[in-house]
């Protein structure tokens, strides 16, 4: 991709099939950004061992350490490798003891290459075949099911049939104009051939695949694709969506009524779960229906993104979008603009709390129930089970059963996704809001620029552990509210680019947030709520009046911009009346006179203060809206 090439990363994993020494070494290569960890999960899934691949100028990054973990809980292998030995920053043997001390491995088997002059690089592909066991698969493994963790039970063998019984997991998923979805799979059992059903299990659908083949990495066709390989499949389905990431694709099993096929999936399903959201507009208003249809065709490819329409009269109509990570949400905004033709203006990202209110009249029945769906349908309903240390008794409940044993714990509970949502301060008993796991790798001499900068976010401190003499992880529980926006610049700026950062979703906590409400003379501009800490409120209203002032034009009379927690006004600024110089013409005269135009001037401009409204342009919200 162009922007993968601008910005020296990697968005989208791309797999590959190649030739050593008459070995054949089928390779993913995988995004290294958190935003894109569901890409290296669903890699992690489909492969028996990974290359560690550390900068041997750089050291270990953050991002590398997410990924080591989630190799180690695959019980992946791991093949320790420093790269960019050719550069005069490089230092092997220090990097080298951060591997030996992180995960404990031996520093003889630490390979040291330069992929830019291919120096030594020959050596790893020979210690892939040295290290990594061939796979063995065919008949013999649907006799001896316990050789696969993944193969079905031998009490449902008699549903299989041992002459074509086959399983692929879906890894990875693409729209192609001339081919429709074309998935990324690998075969855990016996083989696929093409125009054979092949059942798709979480989608519940059927599809006979006209095409399969390997990367080359160009699209190769086969006759047939083989267990242990990655391979792909032509679907011809029309979006991405029915083919999802972590699916099972199956044949040779007789599909009926009470058979869902459900118990032979390969157990690797996981769905990405988007965090933040922001609300996207087009930058004219003519544009909505051009800024949808773009939107949707993007989702074909990219199944993590979603969207919601929303509609206000200050702001018109816009989406609000779903989005894995503020990079993702920065991906999503340059490829509308360049593959799309479309303009936009992204806000500044938000996430999902969880209120709980004061007083919730028993005949709200209706209302409740619709609380208590969207709960369980967003699964928001398990941080608050959770928190109540009743989580774990609703893993096979029925969204029914879930209804009907936990709803008084449920019925005062809602799901905030807009700030304009929020109830009044009054109403609210609790805010929970969520918190990230985060990792932190940096320069020791820069350790207390980030304690400061942590404090500040209102981090807690979880663990603290050297990586060598100079550098160091330090472990926190942040608010995801805090991170997303401009915490990242601001720990790259006061660590000169030497810090690096990881975080992922953890858990809800209870925090003393308050509704923050603006008014424009004098009355409360619902979308301009938003939520904000007990302590941060006043400087935030405060920044928020003084913009406002700045971008609202003046009017004939005096408006009032406030800012207020509940009935408590913390901040206030006024713009001046737009004057007219009535007295102009009195040239000379008794003063009376002009005394007497300038109360009439008065009188009018308070009779217009009770009557006329402050006309704001729509723009004006979204330039204080956007990032």
């Amino acid at each position: 991709m162009d922007l993968e090439q601008e910005r020296w990363i990697t968005i989208k994993l791309t797999p590959v099939r190649m030739q050593w020494k008459g070995y054949e070494l089928n390779l993913i290569d995988t995004p290294g950004h958190v935003d894109f960890q569901y890409e290296v999960s669903r890699s992690l899934a489909a492969v028996e061992w990974v290359i560690l691949l550390v900068d041997a100028s750089q050291g270990i990054q953050a991002q590398t350490l997410s990924t080591l973990y989630q190799a180690l809980e695959h019980d992946l292998i791991i093949i320790p490798v420093l790269n960019k030995i050719d550069l005069p920053a490089a230092d092997p043997e220090r990097r080298a003891q951060e591997l030996e001390h992180l995960i404990g491995i031996d520093r003889e088997q630490i390979i040291a290459i330069s992929a830019k002059t291919w120096q030594n690089v020959s050596l790893v592909l020979d210690e892939i075949i040295k290290r990594i066991p061939s796979p063995h698969y065919g008949q013999e493994d649907l006799q001896h099911p316990k050789s696969n963790p993944g193969s079905p039970s031998q009490s449902r063998r008699p549903e299989l049939d041992a002459g074509s019984f086959s399983r692929a997991l879906i890894f990875d998923s693409i729209y192609d104009p001339y081919k429709g979805v074309v998935s990324y799979v690998k075969v855990t059992e016996w083989e696929i051939y093409p125009y054979r059903p092949l059942h798709l299990i979480h989608s519940r659908i059927t599809i006979n695949p006209t095409e399969v083949g390997h990367f080359s990495p160009n699209y190769v066709s086969n006759k047939k694709i083989t267990a242990w390989q990655i391979w792909y499949v032509v679907t011809w389905l029309k979006s991405v969506r029915d083919a999802k990431v972590g699916d099972t694709m199956l044949t040779g099993i007789k599909k009926t009524k009470d058979n869902t096929l459900t118990q032979y999936s390969i157990p690797w399903f996981k769905i990405a779960t988007p965090f933040i959201f922001a609300w996207v507009y087009p930058l004219d208003t003519n544009d909505y229906n051009k800024l949808l249809e773009s939107i949707e065709k993007l989702i074909i490819n990219d199944s993590a993104i979603s969207y919601e329409h929303e509609k206000s009269n200050a702001l018109g109509q816009w989406f609000r979008c779903w989005f894995l990570g503020t990079l993702h949400m920065d991906i999503v905004s340059e490829r509308l603009k360049r593959e799309f033709k479309t303009e936009t203006i992204f806000t500044l990202p938000n996430v999902t709390y969880l209120v709980k209110i004061k007083q919730f009249k028993s005949n709200e029945k209706m209302l409740s129930w619709y609380n208590i769906k969207e709960l369980i349908t967003s699964s928001m309903y398990k941080h608050i089970l959770k928190n109540n240390q009743w989580g774990d008794k609703t893993k096979d409940l029925s969204p029914e059963e879930i209804y009907e044993q936990y709803y008084d714990i449920l019925k005062p509970r809602l799901v905030i996704n807009s700030w304009a949502d929020m109830p009044e301060n009054g109403m609210i008993e609790e805010i929970l809001e969520p918190f990230s796991h985060v990792e932190i790798v940096w320069p020791e001499e820069f350790t207390w620029a980030i304690m400061q900068l942590c404090q500040e976010y209102r981090a807690i401190m979880k663990g603290m552990e050297y990586l060598d003499k100079t550098r160091l992880i330090r472990k926190y529980d942040m608010p995801m509210g805090e991170i997303i926006i401009d915490f990242y610049d601001k720990l790259k700026s006061s660590t000169k680019w030497y810090a690096t950062m990881n975080y992922e979703f953890a858990y809800y906590l209870s925090s003393d947030l308050v509704r923050l409400d603006l008014y424009v003379n004098n009355e409360r501009v619902e979308s301009l709520s938003m939520v904000s800490h007990k302590n941060n409120a006043y400087h935030l209203g405060k920044n928020i009046v003084t913009r406002l002032k700045e971008l609202i034009p003046k009017h004939l009379f005096p408006i009032p911009i406030q800012a207020g927690i509940g009935t408590r006004i913390v901040a206030r600024e006024t713009i001046s009346a737009m004057r007219k110089d009535v007295i102009a013409k009195c040239y000379g005269g008794d003063v009376s006179r002009k005394r007497k135009l300038l109360s009439k001037q008065k009188e009018g401009k308070k009779k217009m203060k009770a009557i006329w409204k402050v006309s704001v342009p729509q723009d004006i919200f979204i330039q204080l809206l956007k990032r």
